[in-house]
């Protein structure tokens, strides 16, 4: 065997020349896969001005250097690319999109944290959205809740202290001004942490409402986080 199983790890052979080349290029594998975090997930050619080290998962149809390498981890060492084939349960950190990959055998699949045997996955993610609160008694973040999700729970931030004539304000969806919090603080660094009484069903694209309390608003802004879970079906057959 010149190589280890599950890494690829290139071995030392009896009475091997040079043996600090095979060292060096295990360490470098070691260095891109153990804990591992990659700068895309989605790419189809490799960047044109890579760093020594970077690592990317090779998107759909890749092309140059990447050709025939679709989902494998390609990581830059000794000024070229060499690629490492995912197992089943391999996890990766996405800089990019902030998901966590996970390869189920077939795919890598962002945010899942269960899987069947035939490709399904509950999915549980935090979509978060910057918010330029609008002039008025009520601001909405359209579509900030995606269709087919279970609500947990909406947070957030006011990233801008809001301005206007409102003393307080409260979080929520149309016909539940509320849901997500009430009398919320409008300086700066001010936060909601609303939790769903009950996990809510969206099946439908959904705004956020920001209603304000004691006036209006004329601007600020807030980072809205909504904690969900997602449903992915098995995959095709």
């Amino acid at each position: 065997m010149s190589e280890t199983r599950r890494m690829a790890l290139p071995l030392i052979a009896a009475g091997q020349a040079q043996k600090h080349v095979t060292v060096n290029e295990a360490l470098a594998r070691l260095d891109a896969l153990v804990w591992p975090q990659v700068l895309s997930a989605d790419l189809a050619a490799p960047p044109a001005a890579p760093a020594e080290g970077d690592a990317h998962v090779v998107g759909a149809a890749p092309t140059g250097a990447w050709a025939g390498q679709a989902g494998s981890i390609a990581f830059r060492i000794n000024g070229g690319w060499d690629f490492a084939a995912p197992r089943p349960g391999w996890r990766t950190h996405d800089l990019d999109s902030g998901a966590m990959l996970t390869f189920d055998g077939a795919d890598w699949v962002a945010d899942a944290v269960a899987f069947g045997s035939g490709g399904a996955a509950t999915l549980g993610r935090v979509i978060e959205i910057d918010h330029a609160v609008a002039a008025g008694a009520v601001s909405t973040a359209a579509g900030a809740i995606p269709a087919g999700s279970v609500v947990l729970g909406v947070s957030a931030r006011v990233t801008s202290a809001l301005t206007g004539g409102a003393t307080s304000w409260s979080l929520g969806v149309a016909g539940s001004a509320d849901r997500y919090g009430s009398s919320l603080g409008v300086a700066q660094n001010s936060y909601a942490a609303g939790l769903t009484g009950s996990p809510q069903a969206y099946y439908n694209d959904t705004a956020l409402t920001l209603t304000a309390a004691g006036g209006s608003f004329t601007g600020g802004a807030v980072r809205l986080a909504v904690h969900l879970w997602q449903l992915r079906p098995p995959r095709q057959v």
